[in-house]
């Protein structure tokens, strides 16, 4: 595409920063404070950018402000222009590490935030004291959404597939372990699925569904477990299996870890699953962004080293 400077030299490229703050924030107040600049003067950007495009961009509802389908359309693109724009203006790419202060947010389930994130942090503190995180809890259904409106960084977990402008790349593997109490069940390792399925089962769920792998698996051969509990929270499991004559199944790694902590004992699963692959998302913006191209090559650098401490989670 030819670039027509003639009539882009006629336009103050400052709108584009301001456009990116208002389809952001879908509020002109908002915008305004974003940019720190006062509500009338961002009132009347918006009256120029509305010229320019020949879009009301923003429009009122009963209890907020609406983008127009042509703003809809110009959010991803405008916000990766402004990117690319801070890339060359603000010289990112000598981007050092080792004196950057910069906070990333990350959306992490429970599991990669206790086996993952420990080594993240500990490479942090030797090599970018600046750098410091933001931790979420991981929402399937929403992370797309919030890589899209910039809320966090990287999304983490068992993630699949994204949208045209997301990024995926696998980090490590990892397969499923039973953990129990041997002394309060009475069996020991490794488990037969008829003692499997004679005791009760804590699982986790994040979102209180008490159906998983495990019970896929089990329907596949005709079989069913009994659960004794759902929980959110996967770091309490251990514990309830610890106190009570239960059964859990989870991460190996963990499992592992856990069953070396507790004195528990752990088992292979007496019934086929699938290992699972962790992979980290992030929006397409950030593909050259040095700061964030180097988040993820340390984050790859550390899923290599879960690799050769657990060889089985190789990719």
């Amino acid at each position: 595409m030819t670039i027509k400077h003639r009539e882009l030299a006629d336009i103050d490229l400052n709108l584009l920063v301001a456009l990116d703050a208002l389809l952001t924030e879908r509020s002109v107040t908002r915008a305004a404070a974003y940019l720190g600049i006062g509500q009338s003067a961002m009132s009347s950007t918006l009256g120029r950018l509305r010229k320019v495009l020949g879009d009301e961009l923003l429009t009122r509802a009963p209890d907020s402000m609406r983008l127009t389908p042509r703003a809809m359309a110009l959010a991803e693109p405008v916000r990766a222009a402004v990117r690319q724009f801070q890339c060359i203006v603000l010289r990112e790419d000598t981007f050092d590490p080792a004196t950057v202060e910069r906070t990333f947010t990350l959306a992490v389930p429970g599991s990669v935030e206790a086996h993952l994130i420990p080594r993240l942090l500990a490479f942090l503190g030797r090599e970018a004291p600046g750098v410091w995180l933001t931790l979420r809890a991981l929402d399937y259904a929403t992370v797309q959404d919030e890589l899209d409106a910039d809320q966090i960084d990287l999304g983490i977990g068992i993630i699949t597939e994204g949208q045209a402008h997301h990024k995926l790349r696998a980090l490590y593997r990892f397969g499923y372990l039973c953990l129990f109490n041997p002394d309060l069940l009475g069996v020991t390792s490794p488990l037969s699925l008829d003692d499997y399925l004679r005791f009760p089962h804590i699982m986790t769920s994040m979102t209180g569904a008490d159906r998983g792998v495990v019970d896929v698996a089990l329907e596949a051969i005709g079989k069913r477990r009994r659960l004794a509990a759902t929980t959110p929270r996967f770091t309490t499991v251990a514990f309830h299996v610890q106190a009570a004559p239960v059964i859990t199944t989870m991460v190996d790694e963990l499992a592992l870890s856990f069953a070396a902590q507790l004195g528990l004992a752990t088992s292979p699963v007496p019934v086929h699953l699938d290992e699972f692959t962790i992979s980290m998302v992030w929006h397409s913006s950030y593909d050259h962004d040095p700061a964030h191209r180097w988040l993820r090559e340390v984050m790859v650098r550390l899923g290599r080293e879960a690799a050769r401490d657990h060889p089985d989670a190789a990719l």
